[in-house]
């Protein structure tokens, strides 16, 4: 894991400029380059691609565990597909993550609007209550609702609606499987638990736990993490490895 290589410090520097160019230059980018839930009006086409370089700015950690990842794991897995093969893997599971985020996204927005359908608010009055929740939380953080229908999925519309993703954690969960299938033997160790466990063991854990996590909403690793973009790139990191593997894995024309 010790090597880096040509496209991972790429990626590495690409992402370092726009974490330091959103905090001292320009963090209006924040809203322009993150991924927001379509029908909101902050939502641009471009956002599945740019939500993959922006990062949390009110903390270093998200995005140094994600670039430490990248490092780490971006390397040997780049040494093992080539160039263009992990270029293309690379992007195609942050977008895959984009796109399974919204889905997920998609179910609560619709969940909540049919529960308020149903308890007599029109769409126009839940347009509204959809924009002055957004304004709420732009301002104070914090948002309200009228107290009708079924407050959880009325909250999952809101929390979809309102709240934007960002950061490189899908396109790395994808990196992750890829070397969990690469090197299913190498072992790894949990900073908090230093006991080596191989990668074929220690990644399907790691998957679960997001898994877990965006079911119940209980997270081990703290509060607003985008599980189930972390699924969605582990998902079809997933299948492009499996797909490889079984079929043009030493395909040439990659190179």
């Amino acid at each position: 894991m010790g090597k880096i290589t040509e496209t991972v410090k790429v990626l590495l520097i690409i992402n370092v400029i726009f974490f330091l160019g959103t905090k001292f230059l320009f963090p209006q980018a924040l809203d322009l380059f993150a991924l927001w839930f379509p029908a909101n009006s902050n939502f641009e086409y471009w956002q599945p691609l740019t939500h993959m370089f922006m990062h949390d700015q009110s903390s270093i950690f998200h995005i140094l565990f994600n670039m430490y990842a990248l490092y780490a794991f971006g390397g040997p897995v780049e040494q093992a597909l080539g160039k263009s093969k992990f270029i293309f893997f690379y992007f195609s599971a942050g977008l895959g993550a984009a796109l399974i985020h919204t889905l997920v996204g998609y179910y609560h927005y619709q969940s909540g609007y049919n529960a308020l359908l149903d308890a007599g608010v029109s769409p126009s009055d839940i347009s509204q209550i959809l924009e002055k929740a957004f304004a709420s939380i732009q301002q104070t953080g914090q948002y309200s609702y009228p107290d009708i229908g079924e407050p959880d999925k009325i909250r999952g519309m809101i929390e979809a609606f309102s709240t934007s993703a960002v950061g490189a954690s899908g396109a790395i969960y994808g990196v992750l499987v890829a070397f969990g299938m690469l090197f299913p033997n190498a072992e790894l160790f949990l900073i908090f638990l230093p006991i080596p466990i191989k990668a074929k063991f220690f990644i399907p854990a790691l998957i679960l736990l997001d898994l877990f996590s965006g079911v119940t909403g209980f997270s081990l690793f703290g509060q607003n993490i985008a599980n189930f973009a972390h699924i969605g790139g582990a998902l079809f990191g997933f299948i492009m490895m499996w797909y490889w593997k079984k079929n043009s894995f030493n395909d040439k024309r990659w190179y």
